[in-house]
């Protein structure tokens, strides 16, 4: 079994997390059971002392993606705020859920559809809420 990185959540998005995975129907998301345990086993920080380096909701990460090697620019969203527009990803999709928590030079392994395994490597968070000074409703 591979070890697991540690992760750091925010108060704000546990809490929130955790009221969202309490709403949504078994079948709408598959994995919520990875995310409960990743926010289960999660260092809890105000947010306010989340690290730059740290994943939160709505921050804008650089990642990789083996296998293929891919980099890609997302922001990591919840469900409602998906509209459409690229270079969003929610929490509820595979590679969300993985990057949660994860900080700059972490990896971690995610399982994905169709039973296959992606590993998602962190290169950068490009951009954090709590960093920017935004009060996140």
């Amino acid at each position: 079994m591979t070890t697991l990185p540690p992760i750091t959540v925010s108060s704000l998005d546990s809490a929130r997390l955790h009221a969202l995975l309490e709403l949504l129907p078994a079948s709408a998301f598959a994995e919520a059971e990875a995310l409960e345990t990743e926010l289960a086993r999660a260092a809890v920080l105000e947010p306010q002392d989340m690290p730059p380096d740290v994943v939160t909701m709505r921050s804008t990460a650089r990642f990789v993606m083996q296998p293929g090697g891919k980099e890609f620019e997302l922001t990591l969203c919840y469900p409602d705020e998906l509209d459409g527009s690229p270079g969003k990803v929610s929490v509820t999709a595979p590679v969300g859920s993985a990057l949660l928590g994860l900080s700059v030079g972490q990896s971690i392994s995610w399982p994905a559809p169709g039973g296959r395994q992606v590993t998602v490597r962190l290169q950068e968070v490009t951009w954090q809420p709590e960093r920017a000074g935004f009060l996140r409703l």
